[in-house]
């Protein structure tokens, strides 16, 4: 199925949402902050509220939907499509930019070493930069897609070249839980060998909070007119539309696990706030993805793996 892009050309952003509830009961464990725990809040009508799951996490998952942890590749149907290898002690592959939390700007692709794969001089060069010049954004968003348009819908922050080289996601989510109560309960850490040794090792007791609420939604944005701004072309906006849609998509169907008690699904259909146009299967999206991967593959590296080499110090 070829899918109607041009349904969205006119719309600045897709918003989409989605209903969740726990799997099986009624509790849930929702993310956790050092200093903080749970980040609960009120409304200004007084109505509690509770976050579930962070924007930055809801990233740092949807950002694996492409992943195939068992095979350590982009999964079958997305092969094609650029990323950064880095390579330590020959052939061991020590991570990727698709797993690394700043993307290209991880550690292990700007410090590279060796005559082919000093990736920070390599990219500084393509894109034209240079600290007493204005930015070529066009060049710099065409680098970001040469080498793994994942920077681009995800967001990166080259300051290991140059502080201006921002880029903010165009796909972003969070989870939040309305009307929520506490569910206490609690636990012991047994040690059966010695259950009453001291200073803390032995039987020790211990609260747990747990929450329950009278509603679960997960909300997404796809910032169609950011995508646009790249000025990349048809086919490279499409691909990049179509990826984030996939994303959500993925995490919806495979990624809703967020924690041993916090297991949720999607409760219904999705809510598109945009009169007339329903979400895209996976199979569908994919499919599109596909498509985008071969139009784009003039513009991507050759090879679309870029591997670069790591070296202890």
């Amino acid at each position: 199925m070829t899918l109607n892009f041009n349904a969205l050309d006119s719309v600045p952003r897709l918003l989409i949402e989605a209903k969740l509830k726990p799997l099986q009961g009624e509790r849930f464990q929702p993310t956790g902050f050092a200093d903080l725990d749970a980040a609960q809040y009120t409304l200004h009508d007084g109505t509690p509220m509770l976050l579930v799951e962070s924007a930055q996490s809801v990233a740092n998952r949807m950002e694996l939907a492409c992943w195939d942890e068992t095979q350590e590749e982009l999964i079958e149907s997305l092969q094609g499509l650029p990323y950064i290898k880095v390579m330590q002690d020959g052939d061991t592959v020590l991570t990727n930019s698709i797993l690394e939390a700043h993307r290209i700007n991880s550690e292990y692709i700007m410090k590279s070493k060796g005559k082919d794969s000093d990736f920070k001089k390599v990219f500084s060069e393509e894109i034209s930069y240079a600290k007493d010049l204005p930015v070529n954004w066009k060049i710099f968003h065409a680098g970001l897609l040469k080498y793994d348009p994942n920077c681009l819908i995800h967001g990166c922050f080259l300051e290991k070249i140059g502080g201006r080289l921002r880029i903010t996601r165009s796909l972003s989510g969070f989870i939040e839980a309305k009307n929520i109560c506490l569910a206490e309960s609690g636990g012991v850490k047994n040690n059966h060998v010695q259950p009453d040794l001291k200073e803390g090792k032995g039987n020790v007791p211990y609260p747990r909070t747990e929450f329950t609420a009278k509603s679960i939604k997960a909300y997404f944005n796809v910032d169609l007119a950011l995508i646009r701004s790249y000025r990349l072309g048809d086919g490279a906006t499409n691909l990049l539309i179509a990826l984030a849609l996939f994303k959500i998509q993925r995490f919806l169907s495979t990624g809703l696990r967020l924690r041993t008690a916090c297991d949720l699904c999607v409760e219904g259909d999705l809510d598109v706030k945009l009169d007339g146009y329903a979400l895209p299967s996976e199979e569908e999206l994919l499919e599109a993805c596909r498509v985008g991967i071969a139009a784009c593959k003039a513009h991507f590296a050759d090879p679309a793996i870029t591997e670069v080499k790591w070296e202890k110090k």
